[in-house]
């Protein structure tokens, strides 16, 4: 059945520029044993918007599960170092930095913004590292916090600033 559905595409992926497609329509990890290594680094965001009485408790440290946004750093950071065993055709990357930083927002509304930037020298991008690292690190602050207030909001998760390989620099 997938066969005879792959056989049935009128554009094969590769034409219209999805790489992660062969002729056929099957996915595949892209080959990149051909690309120079380049410095490369990415930067993702994202927020999650809270009560105020989540805010109190972060921010005093008297959430019951302990320093939630000590945790968080470093759940995103384990992220960030296996995302490709979590996104299927990543490849596994030799990570030189990781970090993630977190701002602390009262207005409009009680939030925390998280920042993660992640570095590698190699053949291709860390962009999925940094999204998957923000991510975790955001849903870390909801289990970490839930017992308090469940209506929490995770927003705006979203690819800040990429340099380095063949499409250059992106900024958001």
């Amino acid at each position: 059945m997938i066969k005879l559905f792959q056989e049935e595409r009128r554009i094969s992926m590769p034409e219209i520029g999805l790489t992660h497609f062969d002729a056929g329509g099957a996915a595949i990890m892209v080959d990149v044993s051909g690309k120079n290594k380049t410095h490369r680094e990415a930067i993702a965001s994202g927020r999650i918007c809270v009560s105020e009485a989540v805010y109190a408790a972060i921010t005093a440290g008297t959430a019951k599960k302990g320093d939630v946004l000590g945790v968080a750093r470093i759940a995103g950071i384990m992220a960030a170092k296996r995302t490709a065993d979590m996104i299927p055709l990543c490849h596994p990357l030799p990570l030189a930095k990781c970090s993630i930083d977190f701002t602390l927002e009262e207005v409009p509304r009680h939030a925390v913004y998280a920042a993660a930037t992640v570095k590698v020298t190699g053949e291709t991008g860390v962009e999925m590292e940094a999204l998957h690292a923000v991510s975790t690190a955001l849903l870390t602050i909801y289990d970490m916090c839930k017992a308090i207030d469940k209506r929490m909001e995770i927003t705006d998760i979203r690819l800040e600033r990429k340099s380095g390989g063949k499409s250059g620099t992106f900024v958001r």
